[in-house]
């Protein structure tokens, strides 16, 4: 038992590392993109969507199935044979209504009905079904397959906006660890910079060229730049394990190391990975998944009001059967036959109308929402683009802002090294380059973001 639980151990650790390895030191948006892609269970799930629609077609596809039944009953009682009943039969439903059966009775016994009574050899029997009125051009049946077939293609718009969903949230995922990232490595490089002005500042007190109290000016800002460290380093492990939600790999979730980090610029790939560009050149409004899936369910609402509006129609069914003994078939006498006929219908059709009257209203309702969602997602289209035309002037702007601060920094840094400035005006001078350098992060995660909605809308995945 050991043995085996030992073996169980080293099996899961093994796969465990193989599948840490298999991630670079520094993981693409591309490549992270491919994995969850390939391996994350809701992109998997959305391809359900097809085979669950194909499933469904399949199942209405059965209501054509040929059928066979066999129905035996015998009675025996004090050495008397009551009776000895036989009926089987062989039924293809037609794609317009129309039944066609084949059948076979052979029927004996003391206490049989008259009417049932067969030829000693049998009775076997070839006819028709035909509805004249309610269910010949279209019926139950029909109306399934038609259905069904209609949401295979439903489901396959639906499979692409779940799928679109699912990298949309990923990529989100991967843009808000970059922007942790960068953040963190802003923090440090400017908490190396605050603890060697700190020592420097010490050490020009001992030497009686500064004031004591710069000290106490230059230990507040190295304990904010800890703070602010230290706060930033928690946002990245949170960030990390949001995006660890989304790396699978051969159905294994891989949690993302701490030695791998995000690429450089994934603001000049974004656009490719996510496949933006080719997608909005090539867009037409009434082809996008959303469009498709509500025209496929207001297509499905049409066929479900011809049905109802069948259902207004009297039932009127004809039946002929040729009738012949087994060992006749050969000879052909139209004598020889069985017919039936029967109608039915309810005098108000109020339930029938009702439907039908829902029916109208739903595709009313449908068609609204159809030409609303239209109308939207044009809309939104543009806004998007317009919004990520003016983060792009802002980034201009903002990179702009940084080298001026940066300037600022290193002029008031020469005053004071010539003693024409102070140590307070030098953290206020960083403090503001600071700011505009989170700025400009954030500024690069919120264009990276309206890509990733822009994607959303699209749902080109």
């Amino acid at each position: 038992m050991k043995y085996t639980f030992f073996v169980i151990l080293f099996v899961l650790i093994t796969i465990h590392l193989k599948a840490q390895v298999t991630l670079p030191e520094q993981l693409s948006l591309t490549e992270y993109l491919g994995y969850v892609k390939k391996y994350h269970p809701l992109t998997q799930q959305a391809n359900l969507e097809l085979s669950i629609a194909e499933a469904e077609l399949m199942a209405a596809r059965g209501g054509f199935d040929p059928k066979i039944e066999v129905d035996f009953d015998k009675k025996e009682f004090k050495s008397t044979s009551y009776y000895s009943l036989l009926n089987s039969s062989f039924k293809i439903p037609t794609w317009y209504g129309i039944e066609i059966k084949a059948a076979f009775e052979n029927n004996t016994g003391y206490y049989i009905n008259p009417q049932s009574t067969t030829p000693n050899n049998g009775l076997a029997s070839l006819g028709l079904t035909i509805p004249l009125a309610q269910g010949l051009v279209i019926n139950k049946r029909l109306a399934d397959v038609r259905m069904a077939k209609i949401q295979l293609k439903a489901s396959a718009a639906e499979q692409k906006l779940q799928a679109a969903e699912a990298i949309y949230n990923a990529s989100v995922a991967y843009f808000d660890w970059k922007k942790a990232y960068d953040e963190v490595n802003l923090y440090n490089t400017y908490l190396i910079f605050a603890t060697e002005r700190y020592k420097g500042i010490r050490e020009l007190i001992k030497a009686g060229d500064k004031p004591a109290i710069d000290s106490v000016e230059a230990g507040i800002l190295l304990k904010t730049r800890r703070l602010s460290l230290t706060d930033a380093q928690l946002k990245l492990t949170k960030a990390r394990l949001e995006l660890s939600n989304y790396i699978w790999i051969e159905n294994i979730p891989v949690e993302l190391n701490e030695n791998i980090t995000p690429e450089d610029s994934p603001t000049l790939n974004a656009a490719y990975s996510l496949n933006v560009t080719e997608n909005l050149a090539q867009l037409k409004i009434d082809h996008h998944p959303k469009m498709e899936a509500l025209q496929s369910k207001l297509d499905i609402m049409n066929i479900d009001r011809q049905y109802k509006a069948n259902l207004l129609l009297p039932k009127v069914d004809l039946t002929y059967n040729y009738l012949s003994q087994p060992s006749y078939l050969n000879n052909v006498n139209f004598d020889n036959y069985k017919i039936g006929f029967n109608l039915s219908y309810p005098i108000f059709v109020r339930k029938e109308r009702g439907n039908l009257k829902l029916a109208k209203i739903k595709i009313q309702d449908g068609q609204l929402d159809l030409d609303l969602t239209r109308v939207t997602l044009k809309n939104k289209i543009q806004a998007q683009r317009a919004e990520i035309d003016s983060l792009d002037s802002q980034k201009r702007i903002i990179t702009e802002l940084v080298e001026d601060h940066s300037i600022m920094l290193k002029s008031e840094e020469k005053l004071f090294s010539y003693g024409e400035s102070s140590l307070f005006l030098i953290n206020s001078r960083e403090n503001n380059l600071v700011s505009s350098k989170l700025s400009e992060i954030s500024l690069e995660n919120r264009r990276l973001r309206s890509i990733a909605d822009l994607f959303r809308t699209l749902a080109t995945p």
